[in-house]
């Protein structure tokens, strides 16, 4: 089978998915081709992995230039050069109506191919229903030969958000053990936390709706009790705003603002305890890497954290902005060694759940249910 992957390449959980799920593909033997703008973050050379650049030449008539345009002949390339069986896209803005287009295109040429939309989150709850897009998502959705969720939550935003005309199948995020997985770092964690303080461990692209101001107030409540240590993973518009925080509740000298990492399964390796106060979580990515590493959660109950994440087994829930309820919550896990113990066992015991060996093989059904499909429906309209 020849599948193309269109993705965002990013540090964020759509795009690192998409690049997960096309590297897990290329090791059973498909043939996988990413498309986006730029060779994604988390993406390693395989003989069955394929790379094409989206170019967008700049051009004094547009002050944005038309990506969609630029992905959708890019797509048609791809397809046509490589003669791919599958096309699947990863965030419905703007890659499911860019896949449209490129099929009627194809179409015009005698070539037809079937597209897999997955849907990830703010693609439906924040930026899709803005009602600039709304009309382009609803169609471009209900074109798709499919559809998927990374959470039953997000299946039913979705169908209370669009006029969505066909079922939306729930494949949720998957964590590759083998990566992720609790390995002896003490010597590392001894250079941050000298005097065996507890560390707390966020990660995300710190944009307002992972409001990283909570990161930051629920750790002044923690070191406040507990002598602990503030790990700050990724980057993004509210950085800034973090570290001006930081420093005016005098916490800049337990607090590291670490950026964009690659190799983040090390860093969990030595955290204590993963923080995740987000506005909207359609499923949670990184809380799930980091349980597959033996580190408990404490997170919001919004979307479809409480999937992943199980209030007084893996971490704690909490209202969205409940700092306070919060603190408490990582005060109680953190304060005592054995009840630590306890949560870290448990959090990995449920990331297992999730390995990419049990969740790969409901893509590869679902392509090649696809396909078949597809292949019935040209031969009945012939």
């Amino acid at each position: 089978m020849k599948i193309g992957i269109v993705c965002y390449p990013t540090f964020g959980g759509s795009g690192v998915l998409a690049t997960e799920l096309g590297m897990a593909l290329s090791e059973k033997g498909y043939e996988v081709h990413f498309i986006t703008y730029e060779q994604p973050v988390r993406l390693n050379f395989h003989p069955n992995i394929y790379y094409h650049e989206v170019a967008v030449p700049p051009y004094p008539l547009f002050d944005f230039p038309p990506y969609e345009t630029a992905l959708a002949s890019k797509m048609v390339n791809v397809i046509t050069n490589n003669q791919l069986d599958l096309l699947h896209v990863h965030y419905a803005i703007p890659h499911a109506s860019a896949a449209y287009f490129a099929r009627q295109i194809l179409k015009k040429d005698g070539l037809d191919i079937p597209f897999i939309t997955t849907l990830h989150g703010t693609d439906i709850t924040l930026v899709g229903r803005d009602q600039t897009y709304a009309p382009v998502v609803t169609f471009s959705i209900n074109e798709s030969d499919a559809i998927t969720a990374v959470s039953d939550n997000l299946r039913e935003e979705t169908f209370k958000s669009f006029k969505i005309e066909k079922d939306i199948h729930v494949i949720p995020n998957f964590v590759d053990i083998q990566r992720f997985h609790q390995t002896d770092k003490e010597h590392f964690k001894k250079m941050l936390a000298p005097n065996g303080e507890r560390i707390l461990a966020h990660v995300s692209n710190f944009r307002k709706v992972k409001r990283v101001e909570d990161v930051v107030r629920i750790f002044k409540n923690v070191r406040d009790v507990i002598p602990s240590k503030l790990l700050m993973i990724g980057d993004g518009p509210d950085r800034q705003v973090a570290e001006d925080l930081c420093r005016s509740l005098h916490l800049d000298h337990d607090t590291r603002f670490l950026g964009k990492q690659e190799n983040i399964n090390e860093i969990f390796n030595i955290t204590d305890l993963f923080l995740l106060p987000s506005q909207s979580e359609s499923f949670g990515l990184s809380a799930l890497e980091a349980m597959a590493c033996g580190v408990p959660v404490i997170s919001t109950n919004s979307g479809g954290l409480p999937e992943v994440n199980i209030a007084g087994e893996t971490g704690f829930l909490s209202d969205v902005g409940d700092v306070e309820d919060m603190s408490q919550n990582a005060i109680h896990i953190l304060s005592d060694d054995d009840r630590l113990q306890t949560f870290k066992a448990a959090a990995l015991k449920r990331a297992k759940k999730f390995d990419k060996k049990t969740i790969i093989p409901m893509y590869e059904k679902l392509y090649k249910e696809v396909i078949e499909a597809y292949a019935i429906q040209k031969h009945q309209v012939v």
